[in-house]
């Protein structure tokens, strides 16, 4: 997985030198942080997830188990407008974000985690599976 580094020329051409400065701010960019922060403590018997989501509304936020992977999603949508007294518009805004991030909850009683969302943080309790212990069988010889 190491071995998968992105292959780039350097070229240290002069007539490159806008190219090479577009290239590297974009490169810069925030697109490599995650949609939302998360903290994740291990309390002994579970773990407690910690999404920061301000201003989203509970409403806005859904979790979806499958298949052992957790996916938090938060889509929020707002509009607004300004009329004349003829019904044209003089102003109209619309913004609509969606974040998502997923996580691997393999050793998770699933069926008991619990979700909280106050002050622009969604909470989770995480219990931790009971290890399973192997059940001895005594086989009578006859």
């Amino acid at each position: 997985m190491f071995g998968m580094l992105p292959f780039d020329r350097s070229d240290n051409n002069v007539f490159d030198t806008f190219d090479n400065f577009a290239r590297d701010f974009f490169r810069r960019s925030n697109t490599d942080l995650p949609a939302f922060r998360t903290d994740i403590r291990d309390t002994g018997d579970s773990y407690v997830l910690e999404a920061e989501l301000p201003g989203f509304r509970k409403e806005d936020i859904s979790l979806d188990l499958k298949e052992g992977i957790l996916t938090i999603t938060a889509t929020h949508s707002e509009s607004s407008e300004q009329k004349d007294g003829e019904g044209s518009y003089i102003r109209r805004e619309r913004r609509y974000g969606s974040f998502q991030r997923s996580f691997d909850v393999t050793g998770i009683e699933e069926k008991n985690i619990t979700a909280a969302y106050e002050n622009g943080v969604l909470s989770l309790t995480l219990p931790k599976a009971k290890p399973v212990e192997p059940e001895i069988h005594r086989i009578e010889i006859r």
